[in-house]
């Protein structure tokens, strides 16, 4: 195989282009749903698309300064997704008679220039691993703010802070500090991981010690499902650390033993706490009146959203002509069921589509990049995304319990905006690395007995690679 790849190119002329057309979007579904006004074109609607477009300048020119090789696609579809859960969140404002849009809309301003900030102080990636240990100590004191003076309770949940002027979820920033460690960790420590332990049939069980980060892994998602009562964050910290350990070390019973500790967990949880076993019960009996009707743990919510999502069909009811208003917390845990109801299967397959291709490229970047740790760090971060769709929109069409996440860049809620923006500039510093041109010489590899885990075999020559 020739050493010789094509060219890497800059992409951002592409990169602007695409952003014209994500912008054309955004402001076309505001546009639509302000038609309900008497007076859509007013000075908000112009204020809001105008400030909306700046920041997306403003981010398109960063990357053509600091990281002028950073995947062209990922921005683009950001700013879609973003731009239309706006627009739906201010068309169940009209309908429901709230401001949710305006403060959706300043925390995606913040959201935005937190993210570009990220872009100008990190001039790469592999800087955030003198972090690895620093991140594990921000972890642990963001899950433990819930429970200190500052906590509070919503919904059964006690997952949020009071900062002053309005509530913050400290588990949101809190997955990106675990998946710094973890890629950190695991970067640094595979060889030990690797040493091998008892064979049982075909699976290589890791040593007993070895399992120390996992059990504590287990623990913490364990404890944030007692302590915090959500199930949804409980299955997402899980998650990301099941899939970075499977990535940095390719071996199954990693896997295996996860899935035993999750049902062992799942099981005490249904039996010991009666918010899940009704959670659990709404999920199954969903239809039964008695189920439908109660105080407490009813499944009101997703039948309702099952029936929105069966009024829209196939082309949807228009955006503005549904009724998200009968749909409880629509704008936020729900904001799927109103998608599907004004824009159809067609338009929420458009929507899942916008998601694919973004886990997509965060994971093609994992693949591009030359270092062990911003592979893991990518593929985490991009499983995050993954995990947390699936988990929102399995929940809302009733393919496994509703766990009370949000929907990515859609959903209300400040918290989970900026902590996904922030996402979207580490994946980009992480792309740049990977797509510009190698350095002449040897490379370095903190998993050197990984071929698939390198470039490619060291030559003393300089390489052209593009992701």
């Amino acid at each position: 195989m020739s050493d010789v790849l094509t060219i890497p190119k800059s992409r951002r002329n592409v990169e602007a282009l695409l952003l014209v057309v994500a912008l054309g979007v955004a402001i076309s579904a505001n546009l639509i749903v302000g038609l309900e006004k008497d007076n859509p074109l007013d000075s908000a609607f112009w204020t809001q698309s105008g400030i909306l477009t700046g920041l997306a300048l403003a981010f398109h020119l960063v990357l053509r300064v600091r990281a002028k090789y950073a995947d062209p696609v990922i921005l683009p579809i950001v700013i879609a997704l973003n731009g239309v859960g706006l627009a739906m969140i201010y068309r169940i404002d009209l309908a429901n008679d709230t401001t949710v849009a305006e403060s959706q809309f300043l925390w995606t301003s913040v959201a935005m220039a937190a993210s570009i900030a990220v872009l100008l102080v990190f001039k790469d990636h592999r800087m955030l691993r003198r972090f690895t240990y620093i991140s594990l100590i921000a972890s642990a004191v963001l899950l433990l703010l819930p429970l200190s003076p500052l906590g509070l309770e919503i919904n059964g949940a006690r997952i949020w802070i009071n900062v002053g002027f309005g509530t913050f979820q400290p588990g949101e920033i809190a997955k990106i500090t675990l998946a710094i460690f973890f890629a950190g960790y695991l970067s640094t420590n595979r060889d030990l991981i690797l040493l091998a332990g008892k064979k049982v049939g075909p699976l290589q069980l890791p040593r007993f010690k070895d399992l120390a980060p996992m059990v504590a892994a287990w623990f913490v998602s364990i404890g944030v499902l007692i302590f915090q009562r959500d199930l949804g964050s409980s299955v997402l910290f899980f998650g990301l650390f099941m899939v970075m350990i499977y990535v940095a070390t390719s071996r199954i019973s990693w896997v295996l033993i996860g899935l035993l500790m999750i049902a062992a967990g799942g099981f005490a949880a249904i039996q010991l706490f009666s918010h899940v076993s009704l959670r659990i019960d709404s999920w199954i009996n969903a239809f039964d009146p008695e189920v439908f009707n109660r105080q407490s743990g009813s499944s009101f919510q997703v039948v309702q959203g099952l029936f929105g999502l069966a009024n829209g069909g196939l082309f949807g009811t228009g955006l503005g002509e549904g009724r998200p208003d009968l749909v409880i917390y629509a704008n936020s845990d729900m904001i799927i069921a109103a998608l599907g109801e004004e824009l159809g299967l067609i338009g929420l397959f458009g929507i899942i589509m916008l998601f694919v291709l973004l886990v997509s490229r965060g994971i093609r970047t994992a693949l591009g990049t030359r270092d062990g740790f911003g592979k893991l760090l990518a593929c985490g971060l991009s499983f995050t995304i993954a995990l947390q769709c699936f988990v929102v929109m399995g929940g809302v069409t009733r393919l496994i319990p509703l766990t009370g996440l949000t929907t990515p860049f859609m959903s209300a809620g400040g918290s989970s905006l900026l902590a996904n923006w922030i996402i979207v500039a580490i994946l980009l510093l992480i792309s740049e690395s990977a797509r510009r041109p190698a350095v002449t010489g040897p490379m370095k590899d903190s998993f050197p007995d990984r071929q698939d885990f390198r470039a490619g075999p060291s030559t003393g020559r300089s390489k052209e690679v593009s992701v």
